[in-house]
């Protein structure tokens, strides 16, 4: 089970609401280790001096700003100290905003919130109030010396807690090169892809999808481990691309309407079953 990585209180004008944030998210990637080929033996990383060629002790390595290749501003660990935000162990709700006016683009990780005991009643009540107006909190806090922007939502009576980036931390689309501008397309193009889109619409259901990489990766370390003996997956040729964008747009929109009908009919038959 999850534990709290931090506590504090959610600040929301002149009310104090005692919290425990949980991370709501864990990721799944495989992970591997370096061995050495011809003995097995983990690989060691060792810190190494590029001037001399010596490993350098821990206590001796200090912290450099590059200004230029290879010219360094020196950092003390206690000149950065002096700049810590101070730890007020408090989400300070400043504004609420509808939630469709925040790209995604800006989230970056999500936390659940949960009350201490005896806070549950003002968390509950934050937590309807915030389901019924359809507004997202936007806080900054201090966690391990680092101050957050972020977005507190209500979810099913649970409020949830996403980090996000600055501004200037998400590269403006006018910095990006190969963006299309002016691009021609006729009413009949657009209608056909409009029509492709509402075919393939549908409920979001994140259980439906599933890592298949990842999983294939478990299932070879396993037999791998087992002894079995892997063969080499058959190489596919590349798809040929589509020059008519007109006859891709029609043949994509019969595949999806047959396999929304498909799906219907199998539908039915479970139900007479």
């Amino acid at each position: 089970m999850p534990r709290p990585i931090w506590t504090g209180s959610i600040s929301f004008g002149l009310v104090n609401v005692p919290i425990r944030l949980i991370t709501a998210t864990s990721a799944k990637d495989v992970r591997f280790n370096q061995l050495h080929a011809n003995d097995g033996g983990r690989i060691q990383q060792k810190r190494v001096c590029s001037v001399d060629g010596e490993e350098v002790p821990y206590e001796e390595i200090s912290k450099g700003y590059e200004m230029a290749p290879g010219q360094y501003v020196i950092i003390d660990p206690e000149e950065l100290a002096t700049l810590d935000p101070e730890a007020s162990h408090t989400i300070d709700l400043e504004e609420f905003v509808d939630l469709d006016q925040i790209d995604p683009i800006y989230f970056e990780r999500a936390y659940y919130l949960v009350p201490d005991k005896r806070a549950e009643k003002p968390y509950a009540l934050l937590a309807e109030a915030m389901t019924r107006s359809g507004k997202v909190g936007l806080a900054r806090f201090v966690m391990r010396t680092k101050q957050y922007l972020a977005a507190l939502r209500a979810k099913d009576g649970v409020l949830v807690l996403s980090t996000m980036l600055y501004d200037d931390e998400v590269t403006p689309l006018n910095k990006i090169e190969g963006v299309p501008e002016g691009v021609e397309l006729s009413d009949r193009e657009v209608a056909m892809a409009e029509q492709l889109v509402q075919s393939l619409a549908t409920e979001f259901e994140p259980a439906k999808y599933h890592d298949e990489y990842r999983e294939r990766v478990l299932q070879l370390i396993e037999a791998k481990a087992e002894g079995q003996v892997i063969a080499a997956a058959p190489v596919t040729e590349p798809a040929t691309p589509v020059v008519d964008l007109m006859a891709a747009l029609e043949a994509s929109l019969a595949a999806a309407k047959s396999k929304a009908g498909g799906a219907k009919s199998d539908e039915v038959q479970r139900e007479s079953a």
